[in-house]
């Protein structure tokens, strides 16, 4: 069963379709859902439906339906008491492609759905059923789902404090200048690299951080970094492309330690998306990748509470930050 942490849902990876998640509480404005998939060459269509309940025949309040079949559209619609509404399409700029790799965001907002691909503006559908009316989001069809997250649905913690918009009550669209500095839980979307942000509090046990974000064709390295405000780093985790493998280490007084590289599987490719998230424990660091158990790294530096800065450079194109 689905859950929700302090930073919001749990994510779910890799499931089998059709697939139906959870959502408790019901659908509000300022939530968002992340799907990164593939798209395979067989493909004929796929959906992805925001049901008003958990059963078969439910409404659906979006359904999001891309088609494959020479004349390449998305269809936009939804189906009430039985019956489905008057169709909307958008054929110009299709951005699935097959064997290629995506993701797919919904930002919840108060007027409507906005629908980002590939991080770029897509498609806005006006509210035609109530949000808190959505209990669910199935993904079913041809296609390949790497993971699916739920982000700004509270519980576990308490409330998660949503990011500020620009005017209007929009999500921020990529090229919007985000705050370096994000507030304690609030999820960061499309922060501009190299990316830098307060940690309040420091690194403590039992903290999460999330990142997603995509790799691009011709991407050397790149790295996340838990500083000091003195410039030690206490983790550094360094994607390094050129030469498939992923090092960790500490910097103290400007001396680096000795470098791990251990691991069974590189899980980091050119031209696709990523989702690693990092848990702190009371002596170690927990490092999964796109939902898979990486590695662990002990604490080499102790005072959890000084570590107040999160720092990610290089390579990369960033589309979600939150702790």
């Amino acid at each position: 069963m689905e859950y929700m942490s302090p930073m919001g849902y749990q994510p779910v990876y890799n499931p089998a379709l059709p697939f139906r998640n959870p959502i408790y509480g019901g659908l509000r404005a300022g939530m968002s859902v992340y799907i990164q998939g593939e798209i395979p060459h067989h493909v004929h269509r796929f959906c992805v439906n925001f049901l008003c309940g958990q059963m078969d025949g439910a409404d659906i309040a979006f359904h999001f339906n891309p088609r494959f079949d020479g004349k390449d559209r998305v269809v936009f619609n939804t189906f009430q008491s039985g019956s489905w509404g008057g169709e909307e399409k958008k054929k110009d700029g299709f951005p699935f492609h097959k064997g290629k790799h995506f993701e797919l965001v919904f930002f919840i907002n108060p007027a409507c759905f906005q629908v980002n691909v590939n991080g770029s503006p897509f498609y806005e559908f006006q509210h035609r059923i109530p949000l808190e009316r959505v209990e669910s989001v199935q993904v079913e069809g041809d296609v390949t789902i790497q993971s699916l997250s739920i982000v700004g649905g509270g519980g576990g913690g308490g409330p998660m404090t949503t990011p500020s918009f620009p005017s209007g009550g929009m999500m921020p669209m990529p090229g919007y200048p985000s705050m370096n500095l994000p507030a304690m839980g609030g999820p960061t979307y499309n922060p501009p690299v190299p990316y830098y942000a307060n940690i309040p509090g420091g690194v403590m046990p039992k903290r999460t951080f999330v990142i997603k974000g995509f790799i691009p064709m011709g991407s050397q390295m790149f790295h996340i970094n838990f500083k000091t405000s003195n410039g030690d780093i206490a983790l550094h985790f360094n994607v390094r492309l050129n030469e498939c493998t992923v090092v960790r280490n500490s910097l103290f007084g400007g001396a680096w330690g000795r470098e791990e590289r251990e691991m069974i599987d590189n899980p980091f490719m050119q031209g696709q998306y990523f989702d690693i998230s990092i848990r702190t424990g009371n002596g170690r660091y927990k490092i999964f990748v796109n939902g898979q158990h990486f590695c662990d790294y002990a604490h080499r530096f102790r005072e959890l509470q000084r570590i107040d800065t999160l720092e990610i450079e290089g390579d990369v194109v960033l589309s979600l930050v939150q702790f």
